[in-house]
């Protein structure tokens, strides 16, 4: 990632901040946007460490022209625009279906959609002319599986992965890559207000999260920056279109495996009516 630029929106904590510190490690300069001013500030300088490689800039993704001076910010301090990061997400409406409120469920297609499409927005803008450039969105399981999130929430983001497929066919003529990531449940402040005994309880997330992980171990933001770093990168090259599912195959390979039942731990065959063959 030396020498490009990212913009990460909820950059400030979770899987946003954990692909800020990946993506600068890696040589890129940043600038996180998110409504978390201190937590964003914080974290812009401890990357920066007095250079001026990273940058924080207050962005509700919800209102356009934050959104814009995002990327603005990008272009003006380090003349260009290599990688948007659209993360920035609320779980937003829950509750069942007849009782939605539909105040919280525009607010919720207004962070999770609208935002999206204005972060493809802005960022399609500079990287057009440009010649260049990743779109990189943060979906969920909940978008291709059902009875795994809030209902409008589950729609929304299934709307971020048709979008990115419908933006990613019209931007690459112009060298412009638009992608998906799909993390399973990571270790967040906003699992760990689902899971554990609040927003703050990262330790109690995580103990919640090891017990139900398909891979026996929680899912840290790290795991799935490593995602975005691979799309983000020039290694994905021929790489547009995609969706790529940070999830221990909770959406590609859910649920346990016959195959791993004491039954059929002998080599063999079944056939006919029944027979095994050795």
């Amino acid at each position: 990632m030396a020498g490009k630029v990212a913009v990460v929106t909820g950059g400030a904590h979770g899987i946003g901040a954990g692909t800020a510190r990946l993506l600068h490690s890696e040589g890129a300069r940043v600038v996180i946007g998110d409504l978390q001013v201190e937590a964003g500030e914080r974290l812009a300088a401890e990357l920066a460490g007095g250079t001026e490689d990273v940058v924080f800039v207050r962005t509700d993704v919800t209102v356009e022209s934050d959104v814009a001076r995002l990327v603005d910010t990008a272009v003006e301090r380090f003349g260009r625009l290599d990688v948007m990061f659209n993360n920035a997400g609320i779980i937003g409406a829950v509750g069942p279906i007849d009782r939605t409120s539909l105040e919280d469920a525009d607010l919720t297609v207004a962070v999770n959609l609208r935002g999206v499409l204005c972060g493809m927005k802005h960022a399609a803008r500079v990287m057009k002319p440009q010649g260049s450039g990743v779109i990189i969105s943060t979906s969920s399981p909940a978008a291709v599986m059902g009875g795994v999130g809030a209902h409008v929430y589950s729609g929304v983001k299934a709307g971020i992965i048709g979008l990115s497929h419908s933006v990613a066919a019209e931007l690459r003529r112009h060298g412009v890559r638009c992608n998906v990531v799909i993390p399973g449940a990571v270790v967040s402040q906003m699992t760990a207000d689902l899971v554990a005994g609040g927003a703050d309880d990262l330790a109690g997330a995580e103990t919640a999260l090891d017990r139900s992980s398909y891979m026996g171990r929680a899912l840290q933001p790290d795991d799935v920056a490593r995602g975005v770093l691979y799309l983000a990168s020039d290694d994905a090259a021929y790489v547009t279109g995609v969706v790529l599912p940070v999830d221990a195959g909770m959406t590609g390979a859910g649920g346990p495996s016959a195959m791993a039942d004491e039954k059929y731990a002998a080599q063999g065959g079944l056939r006919e009516a029944g027979r095994r063959t050795e």
